[in-house]
């Protein structure tokens, strides 16, 4: 069985004891690749670096929405810098976060654009990151976060032709099936984690099987997110088979096609 893994933070400290062995895991498990994306711009390096080191790893960079109070005036030309090395394969993770609030919204949106214009110059697809405040009745984040997309896909120039056939993914979807869809239209893939499993998770599991399973990717977010049985506990790459089995019982597949297909998704839209 061959997996990929989206979407995984090997950077963080809580991998300093074994980061090795976790990727080793993670080949022994059929994980071939492993996207590490980037949230500031020290992490965005650190992404890069695992990605030099690690013939399995490739790397994202960008500011996450709740770092958009750290963006300077230098900092896209630091992203394109780092963009010159081609184990990078995208620009996140980026988006908009209404829940935590750490950034204005407005300054989150023109944060946003900043990298949507920066990926539309370097021809790289997004990684997206929306979460909502809890209390959102209508999904504030989400609306936020498509009228923005689309006027994007809508105006890419000719030399980001690829983008406005795949322009990237909404990472560890939690949100409803009219959301799912409006980015689906869009072109954009949608990233299913660990949650997935979770016994008290029957409303996702419905979004999730109502998703064409083109457009569908598996991820950890790892080293959070943990699927059963792991939750509450560290997760890691290897685990990806514990969503993959799963999205199988939603698409009435078995893990082996649902690996083949979500890899073969990850392929084209990361262009690895």
């Amino acid at each position: 069985m061959t997996l990929t893994d989206t979407h995984c933070h090997l950077y963080f400290n809580k991998f300093d004891d074994d980061r090795v062995e976790v990727i080793a895991r993670a080949t022994e498990a059929g994980v071939t690749r492993i996207l590490v994306p980037g949230i500031t711009r020290e992490t965005s390096l650190a992404s890069v670096k695992l990605a030099d080191a690690h013939p399995t790893v490739f790397a994202a960079i960008g500011i996450h929405p709740t770092d958009a109070l750290t963006w300077t005036e230098d900092t896209r030309d630091y992203l394109r810098k780092l963009a010159q090395n081609p184990r990078v394969k995208a620009i996140g993770e980026i988006g908009l976060d209404y829940y935590w609030d750490a950034a204005p919204h407005d300054l989150q949106k023109k944060i946003l654009r900043e990298q949507l214009s920066l990926a539309e110059e370097l021809g790289l697809p997004v990684v997206l990151h929306l979460r909502e405040k809890d209390d959102a009745p209508h999904g504030n984040c989400a609306e936020d976060l498509l009228t923005l997309l689309e006027d994007w896909v809508e105006n890419l120039g000719p030399r980001a032709s690829s983008l406005a056939i795949s322009p990237g993914v909404l990472h560890s979807f939690s949100g409803t099936s009219e959301t799912a869809y409006k980015a689906i239209e869009l072109g954009f893939m949608i990233g299913v984690t660990g949650p997935v499993t979770f016994k008290n998770a029957a409303q996702r599991r419905e979004v999730i099987s109502s998703i064409p399973i083109e457009h569908l990717l598996i991820e950890t977010d790892a080293p959070f997110l943990a699927p059963h049985p792991h939750r509450g506990q560290r997760n890691e790459p290897a685990y990806v088979a514990l969503v993959a089995e799963k999205v199988a019982e939603l698409y009435a597949k078995t893990p082996a096609e649902i690996a083949e297909i979500t890899s073969a998704n990850a392929a084209r839209l990361f262009n690895w």
